[in-house]
């Protein structure tokens, strides 16, 4: 999608988890979840413009959800699978080597509310997607990608 400038009450948001994961952060993607069949499936954030440990944010918003991570070795994957509940208004801070070790998800679930989540990452280069518009440069605030 195409980078749009940041409106100032998400501005403040990501100066705020900026500052209690004591990590610079200059992208959001906001994604909403219509109801339980909405879901991500297991990956792991480990895009070339994120950098080598990249420290990501994520704020729920919405009905409770589970977040699943499992291990990217096959041995003891099962006996180490984790899962979270993302209830409103948690914080899940992502970093170190987690992105090299690990998938996550969020799996189809029954619930039928809504929920949104919104992740915060530093971006050392525009994502490769992108138009050629801002290529070589660093994203900037008036260059947040925000998704809806």
């Amino acid at each position: 999608l195409p980078a749009k400038a940041l409106p100032p009450y998400l501005a403040r948001l990501m100066t705020a988890v900026s500052d209690h994961c004591q990590t610079p952060f200059n992208h959001l993607v906001i994604n909403r979840y219509r109801d339980g069949t909405d879901h991500m499936s297991l990956h792991a954030d480990n895009e070339p413009e994120l950098g080598r440990n990249p420290t990501i944010a994520a704020i729920s918003l919405g009905v409770e959800r589970v977040f699943t991570m499992v291990p990217k070795s096959k041995k003891g994957r099962r006996k180490h699978t984790q899962k979270l509940k993302l209830a409103h208004g948690s914080l899940l801070v992502m970093g170190g080597r987690m992105q090299h070790t690990w998938r996550h998800a969020v799996p189809k679930a029954s619930e039928l509310g809504e929920r949104f989540n919104i992740t915060f990452r530093w971006l050392k280069e525009p994502p490769r997607f992108q138009s050629n518009a801002t290529e070589g440069l660093p994203p900037s605030t008036e260059q947040i990608d925000t998704q809806t």
